[in-house]
């Protein structure tokens, strides 16, 4: 079990700056995850182009309600620790010790896909406004550096001054979103304004696996309120509020954008246009809705929003990191602070490394960025998260099973178990249209050695936590504890496993 705080050089261990976040700042950094208008130019036009299918609109809606009621358990269960480990923590207390050690390999595969791939986008959103204000179009590895380097330094300052910088960011993403939809609906199709897209029979079809999945992936970010809970000025409050609004003005933003794009277009040519435009479509609607100066502006704010994600995502790896290094299932230097910023340096620099590593080695080989990277990354790491959210539904039902904590049958029994039914549907259909998500054939390789992946890494590091058990029961039992002293292992229940 690691040591009480005390300083280490110019590090501390043992914790985290606390009381330095309010609802507003885990917010900015959970929304910002999601990069709205990535997932609005991007996920949307490829949902509508892969499937053929046009009930985005009401799939973003239905997956909203899945989290929601699948948030009512996380939260009540977020009420009774404040850990940055998440996932991490709320499997080992609910599932057990070596469950919570395989969800943690796993979620650290799956955030860092997430975080590194977008180096693979970063170049392509930069060219065109490079070439347009400077006449230059840098290779795209040369502006994922320069970003790399800006979420680095970033990284190991103060939490309040990373929460400042996507405030101002993802507001700015949101208002553009709002402006061009409104736009949108101001310039209808020949047929009017309709709400054809947002009938649920839109739904049913051969590819509503690959919608619902798409439209999943369109919230990943939501989860890591609970990251922050050790830095959020009243945890319990902060996490619960943070979560439900972000939930919630997530799925509202999406369903109306998406909306509003079927309308400007016409439900009828949504399809065709998003396999002619891609992410141009939102970008080209806007320059005949409002006028080019327009679609620069919301260019700015797509590359933006891209970095905005990056640093989100970064500081959420980091401390996983710092979690899993404080216990000392990872080396007990991951588990040490800054002592000025209290920021996890040693997690942190390890994260920007690994993207060091990754940009490295695809400029090298010469491979395609922007599918092979952003796009193939991206959409496993989201597989990864997915295959957590469902795990740690089934890990709520676990802890309140032994001890309902005073929590209400609603949290901790009836949410959840309809989230986990709800959610091991959505695993089943991601895993089944996975070469679709992929944009790969149905035999290729990568359609089920990513989800297989995803497998093995859990059990390995599941079989890592029954190694500890019998090798190195000091660690194994302060597992889930956040690495505090003062709370002994009989306080942390061990499920049966």
């Amino acid at each position: 079990m690691s040591a009480p705080s005390r300083a280490v050089g110019a590090q501390t261990t043992g914790t985290l700056a606390a009381g330095r976040l309010g609802v507003p700042a885990v917010l900015f950094f959970v929304m910002s995850a999601a990069t709205p208008l990535t997932v609005v130019a991007g996920v949307v036009t490829t949902g509508f182009a892969t499937t053929g299918l046009i009930g985005i609109p009401i799939a973003f809606v239905v997956v909203g309600l899945v989290l929601a009621v699948f948030s009512v358990g996380y939260v009540a269960m977020a009420r009774h620790m404040a850990n940055a480990g998440a996932f991490y923590t709320f499997v080992s207390r609910g599932v057990g010790r070596p469950a919570g050690v395989g969800a943690a390999w796993v979620a650290l595969v799956a955030y860092n896909a997430l975080q590194v791939g977008l180096y693979g986008a970063i170049g392509s959103a930069a060219g065109p406004l490079l070439d347009e204000w400077f006449g230059i179009n840098p290779d795209w590895w040369v502006v994922a550096l320069v970003c790399w380097a800006v979420v680095a330094v970033l990284g190991v300052l103060r939490i309040d001054v990373n929460g400042t910088i996507l405030a101002v960011l993802l507001c700015a993403e949101v208002l553009i979103i709002l402006i061009y939809s409104f736009a949108d609906l101001g310039s209808p199709a020949a047929g009017g304004v309709t709400g054809a897209t947002l009938d649920p029979g839109n739904l049913f079809g051969d590819g509503v696996g690959a919608i619902l999945v798409l439209a999943l992936l369109g919230f990943v970010g939501f989860e890591a309120s609970v990251v922050f809970s050790e830095e959020a000025k009243d945890p319990k409050r902060t996490v619960r509020t943070a979560t439900y609004i972000a939930v919630g003005a997530t799925a509202v933003l999406y369903t109306f954008a998406s909306w509003a794009m079927t309308v400007a277009t016409g439900p009828d040519a949504i399809v065709e246009r998003s396999q002619n435009e891609s992410v141009g479509l939102i970008f080209s609607l806007a320059g005949a809705n409002l006028g080019d100066a327009w679609v620069t502006i919301g260019e700015v704010l797509f590359f933006t929003s891209i970095t905005a994600a990056m640093i989100s995502f970064h500081n959420t790896i980091a401390r996983y990191m710092f979690a899993l290094g404080r216990e000392r299932v990872l080396p007990a230097a991951l588990g040490r602070t800054s002592a000025g910023t209290r920021a996890p340096r040693n997690a942190s620099l390890v994260q920007s490394v690994i993207g060091l590593v990754v940009i490295v080695v695809y400029a090298i080989g010469g491979w395609e960025p922007t599918v092979h990277l952003f796009f193939w990354a991206g959409t496993s790491g989201g597989l990864g998260v997915l295959f957590l959210i469902t795990l740690t539904a089934l890990a709520v039902l676990l802890f309140f099973r032994r001890d309902t904590h005073g929590e209400s049958a609603w949290s901790r029994l009836v949410a959840p178990a309809v989230a986990l039914v709800a959610l091991a549907v959505v695993v089943v259909l991601a895993v089944v249209n996975f070469d679709s998500l992929l944009g790969v054939a149905p035999d290729s390789a990568l359609a089920w050695a990513i989800p297989v992946a995803f497998v093995v890494i859990g059990l390995l590091g599941a079989a890592y936590g029954r190694w500890l058990r019998t090798n190195q029961p000091e660690v194994y039992a302060a597992i889930g504890s956040g690495g505090n002293e003062q709370a002994p292992a009989a306080k942390i229940a061990e499920p049966a496993e």
